[in-house]
């Protein structure tokens, strides 16, 4: 995932390591990624024909190293995020990582994701109905199922609301 979103964050336009460590860590909560996390992978973009690195002039006369993403690299990441199995489907970063990356997927790709997403929730809502209804729960374990059931509806209300902003978009 670390990849999609380093990549991600190209789409913008170029940027310098650094900025690109910044604006990935905020992404994930942290105030930037670590060297040996972003360096490596800009290495290998770079290696792969996904990035293109040059050298350009720093505030202080230094060098510094600026990526951007080829259309090899654009291309990728497409092919990347539209790939949603089963298993992706019951991951909340995973979903949540491509819907935030909606504007490059396709009308088909977006749907599919949802429908995924929403057959996973609905499986893990009827789970939940059957914990209920086949064990007896205390207060905190009964308020545990209660509070995850609720998420499940208000991300099934979200998810249709998506639904109708891509609907909308389209027409």
């Amino acid at each position: 995932m670390n990849d999609l979103i380093i990549l991600a964050t190209l789409l913008a336009g170029p940027k310098h390591g650094y900025q690109l460590k910044r604006e990935a860590g905020f992404i994930f909560g942290d105030a930037a990624l670590h060297n040996n996390l972003i360096y490596p992978l800009l290495r290998r973009f770079a290696m792969e024909g996904l990035v293109t690195k040059k050298a350009v002039a720093g505030q202080r006369g230094q060098t510094r190293q600026q990526y951007a993403l080829s259309p090899l690299g654009r291309k990728t990441l497409v092919e990347r995020l539209s790939q949603f199995t089963e298993q992706d489907s019951g991951s909340f970063p995973n979903f949540i990582t491509r819907v935030g990356m909606f504007e490059i997927l396709g009308h088909e790709t977006r749907e599919f994701i949802l429908t995924q997403r929403e057959n996973y929730l609905l499986r893990r809502q009827q789970q939940f109905a059957t914990l209920q209804e086949n064990m007896m729960l205390g207060r905190y374990a009964g308020s545990v199922v209660g509070f995850l059931h609720g998420q499940i509806e208000s991300e099934l209300k979200w998810i249709q609301r998506l639904r109708r902003l891509i609907k909308k978009l389209k027409a």
